[in-house]
């Protein structure tokens, strides 16, 4: 589909674009908790049961999709305060942003765990079961080179490999779903209590109030939508350009592995401007809609970027989970090395990932006309 440029030049927008973007966001928020609370779930749905009837799965259901619709809209609202905030009064705005971001990431660390254990599991699968994973790791490396060792040892050394990996695989997985069946429970229960509290509720009625009132500014009236949207497109532009593309066309990064694999618990300090980028993005994509409304077209390129970019969170926060696990006092060795291959794999994920937003940003900004 065409893409559609933001110019700072373009004429100004009444702010009467911003308040009704804002009120169908408000209103998309309340139907989301009416949803919520008619399908007496709970954030994500809940601990998985070990038998439900169909009502019950349809209950779930319900309230997992309404919880999703809760964060969405949460994270439009916060996001459209963000970007065009000389518009909207600063003390309402800057009071309601916080409160909007506590929210939605509470709602969605529940699934998030939920969806972190699914991926860790099935990649030990993989890796133990269906695909050797030093095969795997010479094919992605580069590391395979005809002659370099004969058939047979390379066949004896891969099923050694593989036999340490599935005898450690087992227990570790049994140790990232204790471990993380343990925190998905608890971010259930926060989530639980989050919204029968009473800065929910505060929450809840500010955002019922932005469904019939929106607070502009007297400069509303005559600043424009265009210039705003188009300062986070650069600012999108500028971080991308900060980004090591360079080192993203790479098919591995050992420091990274090194740094996971480390006593060091800090987050992975490579990671945190790809993340940086993963949320101007967002922006980017909420401001278009509040500019263009319903004729907003949806750049395919853009989009693959986007989801390149959960990817390489999502293969990240799976990594930084394995390591974590990996440094659980008096496991044993077999244990030991099954995550620190999950850990590898998870990295080589991320990897693969930046590769995947490198592609698609650098064909973005060459068929740009």
């Amino acid at each position: 589909m065409a893409q559609q440029h933001l110019e700072p030049t373009a004429s100004p927008v009444a702010g009467d674009a911003l308040a009704a973007y804002l009120r169908a966001q408000a209103t998309e928020f309340l139907r989301a908790l009416r949803q919520h609370r008619e399908s007496g779930g709970a954030a994500g749905g809940g601990p998985p049961a070990r038998a439900q009837s169909s009502v019950g799965e349809n209950s779930a259901k319900e309230a997992v999709d309404a919880a999703r619709a809760l964060r969405r809209s949460a994270r439009r609202i916060s996001g459209t305060l963000h970007t065009f905030r000389p518009m909207l009064d600063e003390g309402w705005s800057e009071g309601m942003r916080p409160e909007l971001a506590w929210l939605s990431g509470t709602l969605a660390r529940e699934h998030a765990y939920g969806a972190r254990l699914e991926r860790l599991l099935a990649a030990l699968h993989r890796l133990s079961g269906s695909a050797a994973f030093p095969a795997q790791a010479q094919a992605t490396t580069g590391e395979r080179s005809t002659g370099e060792r004969s058939t047979g040892e390379r066949t004896t050394e891969e099923r050694t490999e593989k036999g340490r990996l599935t005898v450690g695989a087992a227990k570790a997985g049994a140790l990232l779903e204790r471990r993380l069946t343990l925190t998905r429970t608890r971010a259930h229960s926060a989530a639980l209590q989050a919204l029968g509290s009473s800065r929910f509720h505060a929450v809840a009625d500010s955002v019922a109030v932005l469904a019939s009132e929106v607070p502009l500014t007297a400069a509303a009236a005559t600043t424009g939508l265009r210039p705003l949207a188009a300062a986070a497109e650069e600012r999108l532009g500028d971080a991308v350009t900060a980004l090591p593309l360079i080192t993203a066309g790479h098919p591995y990064n050992s420091e990274a592995l090194v740094h996971g694999l480390s006593a060091d618990t800090v987050p992975q300090p490579q990671d945190a401007p790809w993340h940086q980028v993963r949320l101007l993005l967002r922006l980017h994509r909420y401001a278009c809609e509040v500019v263009f409304g319903d004729e907003v077209l949806v750049d395919v390129r853009l989009l693959n970027a986007g989801q390149a970019l959960d990817r390489h969170r999502d293969a990240a926060e799976a990594a930084a989970a394995a390591a974590s696990a990996a440094r659980t006092p008096r496991i044993a060795p077999a244990t030991a090395y099954a995550l620190g291959v999950l850990h590898a794999d998870q990295r080589h994920e991320v990897e693969a990932a930046r590769f995947t937003f490198q592609r698609a940003w650098l064909r973005e900004t060459v068929g740009t006309p």
